[in-house]
């Protein structure tokens, strides 16, 4: 994995992201805990005909390598492959079913870059995630993305982050639950939470990019799948963990 966190330089900098709580998080230690999603590691009991008896091996505790590390896929079978990697293996049926609400949602995904035209997510005003300005707005059409990715949002929108990861959000059960309580009036929906978040801390976001881009070169995760690892990290009670694992430099 190569990760070298003890090159990036000191910083002071700190994120208030009320959706994980009321304590701001120095990017110190968000950045330790970004690094421990990448390098931490997790021991499992592997068999093989070879092997009958088993043998320990280490394997990424996390996503990163799956996804994150991933380059860019070609087609709609290699992105339900990348979606896979983050989300976990799908069977015969729940596989094409992925499939084909890629296929429906692409003119979705081609309206949204249109409607961006070039601008990152965080980049977008204010009334691109507003009901007041709708139809057409970028927050309009997350919400239709979200409503039509079907029973295997997750999936789906791993698939639509990877290939657009400076516009698409990555949201799952988990961490859309989590962002609901953060919404305002006038939202067009929980996307309009992580845009709020990102807009009002640019600057230390700008510095945990250059840092983990530092720490971990094998890829350069944008503010918004920072957002998304940071929360799902601390919704799943996995902060602590990846922190430890990141500041110790431990992989096993």
């Amino acid at each position: 994995m190569g990760c070298v966190a003890a090159v990036v330089p000191h910083t002071e900098a700190v994120l208030r992201l009320p959706c994980l709580g009321p304590e701001p998080l120095p990017v110190g230690r968000a950045l330790d805990a970004v690094v421990g999603y990448a390098c931490a590691r997790r021991w499992v009991r592997f068999r093989s005909p070879g092997t009958p008896e088993g043998r320990w091996t280490a394997v990424p505790a996390y996503g990163w390598a799956r996804f994150d590390a991933r380059p860019a896929a070609c087609g709609i079978d290699a992105e339900v492959l990348l979606a896979e990697g983050l989300h976990g293996r799908l069977d015969r049926e729940r596989w094409q079913e992925v499939h084909d609400a890629l296929a429906a949602t692409a003119p979705l995904v081609d309206a949204l870059v249109a409607r961006a035209a070039g601008r990152a997510f965080w980049d977008l005003p204010d009334e691109e995630l507003s009901v007041l300005d709708e139809p057409g707005t970028v927050g309009a059409l997350l919400r239709r993305l979200g409503e039509e990715a079907g029973p295997h949002a997750a999936h789906v929108l791993a698939a639509r982050h990877h290939a657009h990861p400076d516009l698409v959000p990555h949201l799952t059960r988990t961490t859309r639950r989590a962002l609901l309580p953060h919404l305002e009036e006038g939202d067009s929906g929980v996307e309009a939470v992580v845009h709020r978040e990102l807009r009002a801390n640019a600057d230390a976001f700008a510095a945990l990019e250059a840092a983990v881009a530092a720490a971990v070169p094998d890829a350069r995760p944008t503010r918004l799948r920072l957002h998304d690892v940071l929360l799902w990290l601390t919704t799943t009670l996995r902060a602590a963990h990846a922190e430890e694992a990141g500041r110790s430099g431990d992989e096993a």
